[in-house]
């Protein structure tokens, strides 16, 4: 193994995290009735206003805890969610491109088993094994 290795899951944080932040800040400015009624009109979503607030927690909240790299696992989990469904409800019906969610989709799972790594705010709060 590299020795470079272990600080993988750092840029990977930032990249992932980065664009998920990027997209949330978007959303958080439009507003949750304008992101409901988009998830409502684009994808026929139900209880689209739940689940604006649920994609602007996710790309804003868990975004930034990514990128300081606290309780990555589960942010990367819920990120992974998101983006299997927008890219079968969103871009799979329309015929649209969906590289930049494949991506994301791919940079959540690595995020999911890579964990934190060394350069994260965790590792402050992780006991040390004796």
């Amino acid at each position: 193994m590299n020795r470079l290795t272990p600080y993988a899951a750092f840029f990977m944080r930032l990249a992932v995290g980065g664009v998920f932040l990027h997209h949330g800040i978007q959303k958080l400015h439009m507003g949750i009735p304008a992101v409901a009624g988009f998830l409502h009109d684009a994808a026929g979503i139900p209880f689209a206003s739940i689940f604006a607030v649920i994609l602007i927690v996710v790309e804003t909240i868990g975004a930034a805890c990514v990128i300081l790299g606290i309780f990555t696992r589960g942010w990367a989990a819920c990120m992974a969610v998101e983006m299997v469904v927008a890219i079968l409800t969103i871009q799979l019906p329309r015929g649209s491109s969906f590289e930049l969610e494949g991506l994301l989709l791919a940079g959540a799972l690595t995020l999911m088993a890579l964990g934190d790594g060394p350069l994260s705010l965790a590792v402050r709060f992780k006991k040390p094994t004796v």
